[in-house]
């Protein structure tokens, strides 16, 4: 069992071959943190782990007891008073203005397998020998509310993950200020942080700094998860690796505004907390009525940074994505944007379509334009019908087009968003997220539909509903522009407006849930400009997710490198785009645009008539290698081997289930002038099998190549003595196919 709760000292063990997560009930009724890492032996005690120690000027629970100081003792879910001065997972108010509460332990449960989570996001499982549970319930009697903290292990994975339910049963109501999914009090602050941090266009960047005294923290108040710092942080020891050592990872399944702290106290104590930002929330409950908070999940490796992230990766493609494409090699397609942005019609649509089935490529998404008066980005949003002087034949005729040449077809929305020049704006001011009394900000010159009210989502669900039951669409690239900058709903009430942004995420999951029942063989990609909205909540709507808008192979190398400590390749969006890049304005060659694009959800975002003979020639050559071995790219092991932040050279590779295929990318950045010899150390290879790489008559065993390393060495020493793909200077990859 990969539970055991132990009745003779009140102490819950959770653990498999890879970890052991330990906590009790303290002598105060509230459980107390006691150990979370490597796997320990179970045991019926481990109280020698709680190291209460007497503290000067500690306020202490019982009289004459100068040891028992919850400021001072490791906790589960801590709230504000009794002594901890702490910040708290939970804090709640009274009516009389008290946030004084007190749960204490009534009861537990444990069961194989893992319910979900009504309304939102949460990891889940088929066999329920994959994953067990455990709901602790405690109760302030003096309220009469009840806490449950909700934890899942999985079986065959380095995996927790946590959430809270709280229960509110008395007459008088209480309001939450601040309810985090999870709590750990870890026992030192010897780590270092690592967040995932940047902005539009320059996305989840890896910057790691040591834990101080204080709070330091990575957070979003724009209403989404944002680019400015993605819902994820991991701790790591000084000497841990991408090979070796200790790190835990921590995220957040959800998609709204959200708080990851660590807080180091005065005795080195370091309490990790996550869960939906308090600033702009606030929940009354009345009697009867319950809050249920969003899963956090983390992860534990003693195997390094990849360890963590080969963990994410797994449990996110087996235990969080659902549907038909999940674990399912992702289509191949072209996207229209850059190659025409709002200025097209339906015939120019289908030439680029046509020539891009002769390549190979698999579906064409049609992306923003197609819709009511929209030529260009100050009008038509909201108005979900097709503009039929663009498309006289509709969606439903131009998919049917589409579809006749040997492709399947996709459509750009954007469904949250309006503009004032729509008919829906015309129809319904009343539904945009602002304060009337005041001028409000606009982005890309649109506004947020109030989201949190249903008739919003049922009218948006019925306007997409028209145009999906008459069409043949096979993806949805969903959309969402800009933040919410005036997050007040006209439909609520002054004491209701802290519910506001978490209800707007819930309309969002409700609204994309609903499609997904009803289409089923949709593939969703969530775009949000890019990476605005990259997280773990909305890959259990959509199985991939548009990984930046900057498209350039060489910035691309930092965003999907980073992107990888948590997320896997097969739900990063990746494509090769035209050059100059349209938005650093760099050139790079069209295979290393491949060469970065091929890690992911594989793309074209070009004008393919625009390509030379043979750079089309070499388009169908990629389209063919992409297939061939786009499993192993998309759900093969994922290594990182050389960081582009600490490097010109970066390196990554993916290993096949079953170690019979690796590719290995390399990417020098700039040209060296007479460098001395290079080799990287490969991973994840089977040390006894021999390897053939392509374009050599090499057969190495995978011992050499872990050990000694595979030959990277340039030999052109400033005079061009080398071309890799018939090139050679900066902007240069190499792919290295193993075969065993």
């Amino acid at each position: 069992m990969p539970i055991q709760y132990h009745s003779s000292t009140k102490t819950f063990h959770l653990y498999n071959d890879s970890i052991s997560y330990i906590f009790m009930i303290l002598e105060n009724g509230t459980p107390g943190q006691l150990y979370y890492g490597s796997r320990l032996s179970d045991k019926e005690d481990f109280s020698e782990l709680l190291e209460m120690k007497r503290r000067a000027n500690a306020p202490c629970t019982y009289e004459g007891n100068l040891l028992f100081s919850l400021e001072h003792l490791k906790q589960e879910y801590p709230l504000y008073g009794h002594g901890d001065l702490r910040y708290p997972a939970c804090s709640i108010q009274k009516e009389n203005g008290s946030y004084i509460f007190e749960f204490q332990y009534v009861s537990h449960s444990i069961y194989k397998g893992k319910n979900r989570i009504k309304g939102l996001p949460a990891i889940w499982c088929e066999n329920s020998d994959d994953m067990e549970s455990l709901e602790v319930v405690l109760e302030d009697q003096r309220t009469d509310t009840q806490l449950t903290l909700y934890y899942t292990i999985c079986t065959h994975l380095p995996v927790i993950a946590r959430h809270a339910l709280i229960l509110h049963n008395g007459q008088s109501s209480i309001t939450l200020q601040r309810m985090m999914s999870c709590n750990v009090d870890l026992i030192d602050d010897a780590w270092d942080m690592i967040q995932l941090s940047g902005a539009w266009s320059r996305e989840r960047h890896v910057s790691s700094t040591p834990l101080r005294p204080g709070v330091q923290s990575v957070y979003s108040m724009r209403g989404h998860s944002s680019a400015q710092f993605n819902p994820f942080l991991a701790l790591k020891r000084k000497e841990c690796s991408e090979t070796a050592g200790e790190c835990m990872g921590f995220t957040l399944l959800y998609s709204g505004s959200y708080l990851a702290q660590v807080e180091v106290d005065n005795y080195h104590v370091s309490r990790v907390q996550l869960g939906i930002h308090p600033d702009c929330f606030e929940w009354t409950l009345q009697q009867g009525e319950s809050f249920e908070t969003p899963e956090a999940v983390y992860v534990y490796s003693e195997h390094g940074l990849n360890g963590m992230s080969q963990a994410f990766h797994k449990l996110f493609n087996h235990h969080l994505v659902r549907g038909t494409y999940r674990l399912q090699d992702r289509p191949i397609l072209i996207n229209n944007w850059e190659a025409t942005y709002f200025d097209f019609d339906e015939e120019k649509i289908v030439r680029i379509a046509e020539t891009a089935a002769k390549a190979g490529i698999e579906l064409f998404v049609l992306d923003d334009g197609w819709f009511g008066n929209r030529n260009d980005d100050h009008r038509g949003l909201g108005d979900w019908y097709a503009n039929v002087s663009k498309l006289p034949h509709g969606i439903a005729g131009l998919s049917e087009r589409i579809h006749a040449i040997g492709m399947k077809f996709g459509l750009w929305i954007e469904p949250e968003m309006v503009n004032m020049d729509s008919d829906l704006y015309r129809a319904h001011p009343e539904w945009v997220m602002i304060d009337p009394d005041y001028v409000p900000c606009h982005g890309r010159n649109q506004y947020v539909l109030d989201f949190s009210r249903r008739e919003v989502v049922d009218h948006i669900f019925n306007m997409l509903d028209h145009v999906l039951d008459g069409a043949d669409v096979n993806y949805i690239k969903w959309d969402m522009n800009r933040t919410m900058s005036e997050v007040y709903s006209r439909s609520h009430s002054s004491d209701r407006q802290g519910r506001v942004m978490h209800e707007y995420i819930l309309g969002v999951y409700d609204l994309y849930e609903r499609l997904m029942q009803k289409y089923p063989d949709i593939l969703f990609e969530s775009c949000a400009s890019g990476g605005s909205r990259f997280d773990a909540g909305m890959l259990y709507y959509a199985p991939q997710a548009w990984t930046s808008d900057n498209s350039d192979a060489i910035e691309r190398l930092k965003i999907q490198y980073g992107t990888s400590f948590v997320y896997p390749p097969s739900c990063m969006g990746a494509h090769v785009s035209a050059v100059p890049n349209h938005q650093v304005f760099r050139n790079t060659p069209l295979n290393t645009r491949a060469n970065v694009a091929f890690y992911g959800a594989f793309g074209y975002e070009l004008d393919l008539s625009k390509l030379s003979d043979e750079e089309k020639e070499e388009v169908r050559q990629q389209v063919a290698f992409m297939k061939k071995y786009r499993h192993v790219f998309q759900y093969g092991t994922f290594y990182r081997l050389s960081s582009p932040f600490e490097s010109n050279e970066t390196v990554w590779m993916s290993v096949s289930e079953d170690r019979s295929t690796a590719i290995v990318g390399y990417y020098r950045v700039l040209n060296e002038v007479n460098v001395g010899y290079r080799r990287v150390r490969l991973a994840g290879l089977d040390e006894n099998a021999v390897y053939t790489i392509n374009g050599t008559d090499q057969a190495t065993d995978g011992r050499e190549l872990m050990k000694a390393g595979l030959v990277i060495s340039d030999y052109t020493s400033g005079e061009n003595g080398e071309t890799y793909n018939g090139r050679n200077g900066d902007f240069i990859s190499r792919l290295y196919v193993l075969e065993s």
